[in-house]
């Protein structure tokens, strides 16, 4: 199977407000940058989607290895909250709905075409591929947003 790396980030100004995220993709030492805008929208659903658009790109069952710097997205996955997402008909521990369903629901379905492993990266540290997936993310907003 395919072995893929896969940084993403996701911004906001304001939050909510205009929205940015990004991913790299990299393979056998290939990189394919992927970024856009969303205009009116959360960082934790910018953080959600960037990764969404990463795996999208993907044209094969791979085996991926997903960096980001979000805590939210990252114990999705690795701290059994979809898990009682799904148990509960997706309501939270306040008996609320969770927010973001749609997106964790388009991300349930991708790990069940790829086998995902979920790692958290220090964010705004020195990990060189998170800083760039925060500057296009940011770009992209800056781009978009306060345009006339």
């Amino acid at each position: 199977m395919t072995e893929i790396n896969i940084y993403t980030d996701g911004a906001c100004s304001g939050n909510p407000g205009p929205g940015g995220w990004a991913a790299i993709l990299i393979y056998q030492g290939n990189e394919k940058e992927l970024s856009g805008f969303v205009d009116h929208t959360t960082n934790n659903r910018m953080e959600l989607f960037a990764v969404i658009k990463g795996l999208a790109a993907l044209k094969r069952e791979c085996r991926v290895n997903v960096y980001s710097d979000s805590a939210y997205l990252v114990n999705g996955f690795t701290k059994g909250w979809i898990e009682n997402w799904q148990k509960t008909g997706w309501k939270n521990s306040k008996k609320q709905p969770v927010l973001n369903s749609d997106l964790w629901q388009q991300l349930i379905a991708y790990t069940k075409k790829h086998e995902i492993k979920w790692i958290k990266v220090k964010g705004h540290s020195d990990n060189a591929y998170n800083n760039r997936c925060d500057q296009l993310a940011v770009a992209e907003i800056k781009k978009n947003a306060f345009r006339n």
